[in-house]
């Protein structure tokens, strides 16, 4: 007998929590893409370090317009030339690395206007990014592992959760990340704000943003990144939960905790949490030359 569509989604989406959740402990993840300097993806992936990168950003798309991704000096979508990354992404892959396009970005042209403009954006993220066939695909005719809301405009902020729950439904597979700020709940993502993204539960990583917001970002000590931690382990418990920072003082405006503070005095408090996932970096640039993600990556 044939499996109902629902329950094969849901089984799929189940399986890929589980499988998310069991194996996300002790990661590191980062974002590639908007410094040409830093070389190739391939060489992010060949490093070693990683377990999840997050290509960014596609950060023009909804309301009518015509989705734009922005790989800022590494290549140009519009002429053709990203789509020779789609070898990288095939050596990452083999490496066991998961590959996320991350869209939003703290600069672009980005919102949605209706539950049927997230419809068309998941469409058009499938069918170009994803396991859907296009003749436009940007990064060539390799498939991504998922994608990252890195969502900080709050245009449209109500139809994110349903923008993941379309997505959900191409493949219930399919790897979702989330990095809100730090200020609990997050403006755009929630997850307590009635129709944000998070509320949805659908998520399996999502990467805290401790930087940029004093208020709970490390200061003089732990005490208020901690008592931020807690509140987002609480909420999300499905989801496993990452501590994001600055790989280098240039890399925020404020925030960055150094390497050696943060092994002593934040990990061992933190990654008691029965959701705990690890780290999340800004960005490989930056941790090319700080040495941040080799210093931190035994202890997490």
């Amino acid at each position: 007998m044939a499996i109902p569509w629902s329950s094969r989604f849901a089984v799929g989406l189940l399986l890929s929590l589980l499988i998310c959740n069991a194996d996300a402990a002790g990661q590191l993840a980062t974002y590639w893409g908007q410094n040409g300097n830093e070389g190739t993806l391939a060489s992010a992936c060949q490093s070693g370090l990683y377990n999840i990168i997050m290509i960014s950003f596609l950060s023009v798309f909804g309301n009518g317009q015509t989705p734009v991704l922005n790989l800022a000096g590494h290549c140009d979508p519009a002429s053709g030339t990203c789509t020779g990354l789609s070898s990288d992404i095939t050596t990452c892959q083999s490496l066991g690395v998961k590959l996320l396009l991350s869209i939003g970005g703290g600069a672009g042209s980005y919102g949605l206007s209706s539950t049927d403009d997230a419809a068309s954006v998941a469409a058009y993220i499938w069918d170009n990014y994803l396991g859907g066939t296009s003749s436009s695909r940007p990064l060539g005719p390799a498939v991504l592992d998922g994608v990252d809301f890195d969502i900080e405009s709050s245009d449209g902020a109500s139809y994110y959760g349903s923008l993941a729950a379309d997505l959900r439904q191409y493949n219930g597979g399919l790897i979702l990340g989330a990095a809100p700020q730090c200020p609990f709940p997050d403006a755009n993502l929630g997850p307590n704000l009635s129709g944000s993204a998070l509320s949805s539960n659908l998520f399996n990583y999502v990467w805290v943003q401790f930087y940029n917001n004093p208020p709970c970002q490390y200061v003089s000590d732990a005490s208020n990144l901690l008592a931020a931690w807690q509140q987002w382990t609480s909420a999300l418990p499905s989801a496993q939960i990452l501590l994001g920072l600055p790989a280098s003082s240039d890399a925020a405006g404020s925030g960055y905790v150094s390497p050696s503070t943060v092994i002593s005095d934040v990990l061992p408090q933190i990654k008691g949490s029965s959701n705990y996932g690890g780290a999340m970096l800004y960005s490989y640039y930056y941790d090319q030359s700080s040495g941040y993600g080799a210093a931190i990556k035994p202890s997490l």
